[in-house]
């Protein structure tokens, strides 16, 4: 009876091992992943031009929109054309 507890404590440990592992392997390659997409992307223009601002007549619309739904409590903060 022993001998079942001795090997089922051993495949415990091995799985968890093994697991444990894997997991931290999948964790480093998905920061090497991150890592390099970051590094090999170029970096976004943040200006905006003139083509992308967003009329008067459409943000007006929109702040009283969030005026309503909010009930006076929302602000818009930053408006980008997708």
């Amino acid at each position: 009876m022993s001998d079942n507890i001795a090997l089922g404590l051993q495949l415990l440990a091995i799985g968890m091992v093994s697991v444990f592992l894997i997991l931290g392997l999948v964790v480093a390659l998905g920061r090497l992943l991150i890592y390099t997409v970051n590094k090999l992307t170029p970096e976004s223009d943040e200006s905006s031009t003139s083509s992308e601002l967003i009329s008067k007549k459409k943000l007006a619309v929109l702040s009283s929109v969030v005026e309503i739904v909010t009930k006076g409590q929302g602000v818009i903060q930053s408006v980008k054309k997708l």
